[in-house]
Formats: structure tokens, sequence, C-alpha cells
């Protein structure tokens, strides 16, 4: 039988580059959607956006794709080594077996080395290198 696969996604550093003056936040969305659309995970919001926007509004804000992908956030945020790697382990708990993937440019944030993390580079946000690495992984049985 085959996992759920569920994808954390940040917004800052993927979804656009983190200093994004001059673009439009979700500046590189588009490159995803297709991806998305065709294997159609479920997706975790793990971005600190999470504390600022409700679920609802992240949804309407994010390409229609992406956005009816969403299942959920994780919690609060946490302190100390590896944080967000903690926070999705947080949600994770008592969910039942799963694949997962962290789509993220927060690298530090992390255990070293991590083969969950599908890393960006925040100057750029995503690009095809990772989304070559996202399909290979939700192309998997």
């Amino acid at each position: 039988m085959n996992k759920e696969k569920l994808l954390f996604l940040d917004f800052d550093g993927v979804l656009h580059p983190t200093h994004f003056a001059g673009e439009s936040p979700f500046s590189k969305a588009h490159l995803l959607e297709e991806t998305l659309a065709q294997f159609a995970p479920k997706i975790v919001v793990s971005s600190s956006w999470r504390f600022t926007h409700s679920l609802e509004k992240l949804q309407k804000m994010l390409p229609t794709v992406i956005g009816q992908l969403i299942i959920g956030a994780t919690s609060s945020a946490i302190i100390g080594k590896h944080p967000r790697f903690q926070e999705i382990q947080n949600y994770l708990d008592g969910y039942g077996p799963v694949d997962w993937r962290a789509l993220d440019d927060s690298h530090w944030e992390f255990p070293s080395p991590c083969p969950k993390l599908i890393r960006c580079n925040p100057n750029t946000g995503i690009t095809d290198k990772q989304i070559l690495e996202l399909q290979q992984w939700l192309g998997q049985h």
C-alpha cells in the first residue's frame, strides 16, 4: 500500500525570493502548479505566514491549484535546535504512516543531512532543480 504524501511548504525563499522587493509575492508559485496538479499531494503550510494569515486567507492568496491542496498548517513555533523540523514532527505525531518532504530554504532549521528536505536557494526561490526533485519523489510508489 502506498503511503500518503504530504508536502510541507514554506513561502519566503521558496514561492518567491526571501527579499522580493519590487517582485510580487508568490512570483515562483507558477513553477509548482503543474507538478502539484499532476500528483496532487496534500500540502501543509510550514511558512511563518501561518502566524499572520488564516488558513482560508492563505488558500485564497495562492494560485488555485496550490490553495486547493492545502489541508492545514503546522502549529506554534518552536525555539531551539532544528525548529522547522520539530514543528513538522509535531504535526506528524499521530497522523499515521506518511511519506513527507519539506520544500524550504531554511536548511539550518533541519538536521543535516535531512533527506526529507528539498532545499531552495533563498535568493532565487524554487527553480527547475527543486521541481525535478519534487517530481521524482511524487512519482515514486
